[in-house]
């Protein structure tokens, strides 16, 4: 069997990987501690709950499972908590991945993907970040992942780890088929929080600031369907597996929506009023984050098809219908 190892398999990337993987021909095999993520999620292929600081837990997965690749996408990812609480994200998001790169080395696993993020830029406002733009994060979330990355590229150094690094935008959508999506608890995401406000499960959206340099005058973000986004990890793993090693892209589409976009969007995708609150800004808001993303582009030949608005709400919006899931 071709197992691939996935760590976070239960949660919203992870388990939309699972699916991407199931299809191309892998068994993805899910490690997962559920302090985030959903058991109903794991629809693919084997679960095995599992803690990533824990080493005995990842031997049992890499004896039993010998897999050919590792998928990490195991972390806590909310910038607000990890500016509250920046230990806990040091202790999860390193130690957790020092362990797994650890035991790839021991079991002879030599191909892993990694799911970083753009947080490990920090503040560049209002350019097209590249893969070679400066890091320079400015929280825990954002800290860690940097320092992940630097690990990684050691070990690989060191062991002969190979591996290919993603730094995400903002990922947004579900699966069109409607078997995963994205589910928080609790929610802070715009399109689903936009999806809650719709429908009644909170009173509003906010848009925090609507004074910006841009042409409506509220922030502008890149969004990439989570579908596209785990296409590329796919095509990442079969780089490794064809000999390719050790790159670092950028996953986003350089077309940024601003928050008014997204809103309005929202709307006629789903033909219901949004209501609307204009705040004040937040402190460490950018007012324009695009990614560029020509190397996944023309080294993975790595195409984002589902990356519109339309799609990314559509889809988004006839998973939140379901209702999610249940522990």
């Amino acid at each position: 069997m071709r197992n691939i190892l996935v760590t976070g398999g239960a949660g919203y990337i992870g388990s939309h990987a699972c699916q991407a993987l199931m299809k191309a021909g892998y068994t993805p095999v899910t490690i997962d501690n559920l302090s985030t993520g959903w058991r109903d999620a794991v629809k693919f292929g084997p679960f095995e709950w599992g803690d990533l600081r824990n080493k005995n837990d990842l031997d049992i997965v890499f004896e039993k499972y010998s897999p050919l690749a590792v998928m990490h996408f195991a972390a806590l990812s909310q910038v607000g908590e990890s500016v509250d609480y920046p230990a806990k994200y040091w202790h999860n998001n390193f130690l957790g991945s020092l362990n797994l790169f650890q035991a790839c080395v021991e079991y002879g696993c030599e191909r892993l993907i990694f799911s970083s993020t753009c947080a490990t830029y920090g503040d560049h406002d209002n350019i097209v970040l590249t893969e070679a733009s400066e890091q320079r994060p400015v929280n825990a979330y954002g800290s860690s992942k940097r320092a992940v990355e630097e690990m990684l590229q050691q070990i690989s150094k060191s062991a002969g780890l190979k591996y290919t690094i993603f730094r995400y935008f903002n990922v947004a959508g579900a699966d069109p088929e409607g078997n995963v999506g994205e589910f928080h608890q609790p929610e802070t995401h715009l399109i689903p929080l936009i999806l809650n406000a719709i429908d009644g499960k909170r009173d509003k959206i906010t848009i925090f600031g609507s004074d910006y340099e841009t042409p409506d005058g509220t922030c502008i973000r890149d969004y990439v369907h989570v579908c596209d986004l785990v296409d590329a990890h796919v095509l990442g793993l079969k780089l490794l597996e064809n000999g390719g090693s050790n790159k670092v892209f950028n996953l986003g589409t350089g077309t940024g929506f601003s928050v008014r976009e997204v809103i309005e969007h929202a709307g006629i995708v789903t033909n219901r009023h949004v209501p609307v609150f204009e705040g004040d800004r937040r402190e460490g808001d950018c007012t324009k984050l695009v990614s560029g993303s020509e190397l996944a582009q023309v080294e993975l030949g790595w195409e984002p098809k589902r990356s519109s608005l339309k799609h990314m709400i559509t889809d988004a919006w006839r998973w939140h219908q379901t209702g999610g899931y249940e522990k």
